[in-house]
């Protein structure tokens, strides 16, 4: 699919203002909850709408666990969100993955509330 600056500028809009939703996963967990799914679904919409757009399916981890452990972790979350959004219908070729194990944390606290939204897969539009 040809990259166009519609679909690179229209996703980047809908993610930037919420619309494409960041998913979260339960402690030392890969699996997509129910809550998951629903939002991935949504979020596959979007990402079929703007084909020519690539998507990085940033997997994260909270603090706990070694750098190397929650390296891993976070590669297993993007990759299981990867799955689901292919079998969503979204292009394979349109999702890339990584993982940023726990050096880019959303919430800065060291408790669990700050911790749950840590554990999270953040997308991103590849320009």
């Amino acid at each position: 699919m040809p990259v166009t600056s519609t679909d690179i500028d229209g996703l980047a809009a809908a993610i930037k203002d919420g619309r494409v939703k960041d998913i979260f996963f339960d402690y030392d967990k890969a699996e997509l909850s129910p809550q998951s799914r629903a939002a991935l679904e949504q979020n596959a919409r979007w990402f079929r709408q703007f084909p020519g757009a690539t998507v990085v399916l940033e997997g994260h981890c909270d603090e706990r666990g070694t750098e190397e452990y929650n390296l891993a972790l976070g590669d297993r979350r993007a990759q299981a969100t990867k799955e689901y959004l292919v079998q969503l219908g979204v292009s394979a070729e349109q999702l890339e993955t990584i993982s940023l194990g726990e050096e880019q944390p959303f919430a800065p606290g060291h408790d669990e509330a700050s911790y749950s939204q840590n554990r999270r897969a953040h997308f991103v539009v590849k320009r």
